[in-house]
C-alpha cells in the first residue's frame, strides 16, 4: 500500500508542477521579399564576305540596364579604315550585300556622325581600323538602341549590320563608304 501511495503522491506532484509550468508561444512572421533577376539581352551574330572580300567576323550586341552594348571582331579586311552601320534589314542573301537595304534611319535625320548635332541615323555607328593583317575591332555602346523591345525607333532585332570597303566622310545622303564587304542579320 506504501507504494501505491508513494506513486500517488509522485503522480500528483508531477501533475501540479505541469500546471505551474509557463508555456511560451512565439509567433513567427514571415516576410516574403520578391526578387527579381533580370537577365542581360543578348544575341551574337556572323558577319559573312560580300562583293567578292574575304571580310568575316563576329558581333555580339549584348543589352544591360537600359544600354545595349556592340563588340565586333572582324578579319580578311583590307588594312585601313571601314565603316560600318546597321541597315534597315537583316537580309543579306546578296552577293553584294544591299539586300539588307539602306542605313537604318527610323527618325529620318540626316547622315552624320554619331550623336552630332545635325543629326544622325539609328545605324551610323563609325569608323574603325583594320590592321597591316586584316583585323579590326569596335565596341560601342548606346541608350538609343533596345534588342527585341516595342519601340521601332529603338529596336535593332531585324536589322543587318554592314561592314565597308571604306572610310565614312559623314557627307550625305550615306557618308561614301564605298562596297559592302560583311553583312550580317540581328536575329534571334
Amino acid at each position: 500500500m506504501k507504494k501505491i501511495s508513494y506513486l500517488i503522491i509522485v503522480f500528483t506532484l508531477s501533475i501540479v508542477a505541469c500546471k505551474n509550468e509557463k508555456k511560451e508561444t512565439k509567433t513567427v512572421e514571415n516576410e516574403v521579399v520578391k526578387t527579381e533577376v533580370i537577365t542581360p539581352k543578348k544575341v551574337a551574330i556572323a558577319l559573312n564576305a560580300k562583293s567578292g572580300s574575304n571580310a568575316t567576323g563576329n558581333i555580339v550586341f549584348k543589352e544591360e540596364n537600359g544600354k545595349v552594348h556592340m563588340t565586333a571582331i572582324m578579319s580578311g579586311l583590307e588594312p585601313g579604315s571601314h565603316a560600318i552601320h546597321i541597315h534597315q534589314t537583316s537580309d543579306c542573301s546578296s552577293t553584294d550585300g544591299k539586300s539588307a537595304g539602306g542605313h537604318w534611319n527610323p527618325t529620318n535625320q540626316p547622315h552624320g556622325k554619331w550623336g552630332a548635332t545635325e543629326g544622325y541615323h539609328k545605324g551610323d555607328i563609325g569608323n574603325f581600323i583594320a590592321d597591316e593583317k586584316g583585323n579590326g575591332t569596335i565596341s560601342f555602346s548606346t541608350d538609343e538602341w533596345c534588342i527585341g523591345c516595342d519601340d521601332d525607333n529603338k529596336n535593332i532585332l531585324g536589322k543587318g549590320v554592314i561592314v565597308h570597303a571604306g572610310t565614312d566622310d559623314y557627307g550625305q545622303p550615306t557618308g561614301n563608304a564605298g562596297g559592302r564587304v560583311s553583312c550580317g542579320g540581328i536575329i534571334e
